[in-house]
C-alpha cells in the first residue's frame, strides 16, 4: 500500500515550534521598530529645524506681511501667488522676472550638472587607476571643494575683469579673441561665467562620488570581460555604468538640487543682475530688497516645490531602472 504524505512547513526544532517565514517576519518587525528609534531624534531636530521654519514661511505666503513689521498682516489668500483684477494678473507667477530666473535656474542646472558629471566621470575613472602619486592627486582634487563659495566667487570675479583678469589675458595670448571680453557686465556672458565658476568648484564632489562606486566594482568582472574579448568601451558600458549608477544617480540628486538652490554664487558674482538672477535670487529681492515678506515667502514656497519635485523625479527614475538592472 502506498502512502502518501503531505510535504511539513519548515519548523525548528522541538514540538510547537514557530514556522521560520513567521519568525523572519517577527525578526524584521523587530529590525523595523529599532530603525525607527534610532533615527527618531534626528527626525525630530529636522522638524523642529527645517519643518517650522517652512510651515512658518509656507503661512506668511497666504499673508501681506512686510519685512520690518512681521506680526502686522492680512490673510490675502493666493494673490501672492497669482491674482487676477481689472484685467490685469499680480503675483509671483505673473511676474517676467520670475519666469526669466526660473529659465536662469534651469539653464544653469542643466549645463553645470552636466558638465560636472561629465568631468567628474572622467576624474573618477582616473583616479581609480594605478599611478605614482595617486594618494597626492586625491587629496588635492578636495582643494576647489573646501574652498569656500563667497571666496570661489570673489576670485572668479578677478579672473573674469575685462581689463587684469586672467583669462582674457590667456584667451588673447592664444588669439582666441581679438579684445577683452566683459565677462561679468555682458549679459551672454555673465552666465557662462558662473557656469564655470561652479563646475570648478563642484566636480570633485562629483569626482569623489564616482570614484568611491568605482572601487566597489569587483575586479574579477574586467577580468572576465577582458577574456570574452570585450572591449574598453564595453566595459565600461556592460560593467561600470550600470553598477556605478545609483552613486551616480544619487551624485546627480545632490547637485541638482543645490544648482537649483544657488544664491551666493550668483549673487557674488554678478551682483544678481536680471541676467543671471536664479530662483533663490529672486525671493531674497523680495523679501530684503523690497521688504515684501509676504511674496518672498511665496516665492521661497516655489522654490521648495520646484526643488522637491525635480528631487522626486529622479527617485522615481531610480526606483524605475531596479528591475532593468536586475534583468540585466
Amino acid at each position: 500500500m502506498n502512502h502518501t504524505s503531505e510535504p511539513a512547513l519548515p519548523t525548528a526544532a522541538g514540538a510547537g515550534a514557530v514556522p521560520v517565514p513567521a519568525r523572519k517576519r517577527s525578526l524584521q518587525a523587530r529590525r523595523a521598530r529599532a530603525a525607527w528609534l534610532l533615527v527618531a531624534p534626528t527626525l525630530v531636530l529636522l522638524a523642529g529645524v527645517a519643518g517650522w521654519p517652512l510651515l512658518r514661511t509656507l503661512f506668511y505666503s497666504f499673508t501681506d506681511a512686510q519685512l520690518d513689521t512681521p506680526d502686522q498682516y492680512e490673510l490675502v489668500g493666493l494673490a501672492n501667488y497669482l491674482e487676477f483684477a481689472d484685467g490685469d494678473s499680480f503675483g509671483v507667477l505673473a511676474d517676467p522676472l520670475w519666469w526669466q530666473a526660473v529659465g536662469n535656474t534651469l539653464w544653469f542646472t542643466g549645463i553645470s550638472v552636466s558638465l560636472e558629471l561629465f568631468f567628474g566621470l572622467l576624474l573618477a575613472l582616473l583616479m581609480n587607476q594605478k599611478f605614482p602619486g595617486q594618494g597626492l592627486v586625491r587629496t588635492a582634487i578636495l582643494v576647489p571643494w573646501a574652498i569656500p563659495t563667497i571666496v570661489t566667487a570673489k576670485m572668479f570675479s578677478w579672473m573674469f575683469h575685462d581689463q587684469y583678469g586672467t583669462i582674457n589675458d590667456l584667451l588673447l595670448r592664444v588669439g582666441l579673441i581679438d579684445g577683452p571680453l566683459a565677462w561679468i557686465a555682458e549679459p551672454g556672458l555673465s552666465m557662462w561665467a558662473v557656469v564655470l565658476a561652479d563646475v570648478w568648484k563642484t566636480v570633485p564632489f562629483m569626482a569623489l562620488m564616482l570614484l568611491a562606486a568605482l572601487q566597489m566594482v569587483p575586479s574579477d568582472l574586467y577580468e572576465a570581460a577582458r577574456v570574452d574579448g570585450a572591449s574598453a568601451w564595453q566595459r565600461f558600458r556592460r560593467i561600470t555604468l550600470p553598477l556605478i549608477f545609483p552613486a551616480m544617480l544619487v551624485a546627480l540628486i545632490f547637485r541638482t538640487m543645490d544648482a537649483l538652490r544657488v544664491f551666493d554664487l550668483i549673487y557674488v558674482l554678478t551682483s544678481n543682475s536680471e541676467a543671471t538672477i536664479s530662483i533663490s535670487g529672486y525671493a531674497r529681492e523680495q523679501m530684503v530688497a523690497y521688504q515684501e515678506m509676504g511674496v518672498g515667502s511665496a516665492a521661497s514656497v516655489l522654490v521648495f516645490m520646484m526643488v522637491a519635485g525635480v528631487a522626486a523625479v529622479f527617485l522615481y527614475i531610480g526606483r524605475f531602472s531596479e528591475p532593468r538592472e536586475k534583468q540585466a
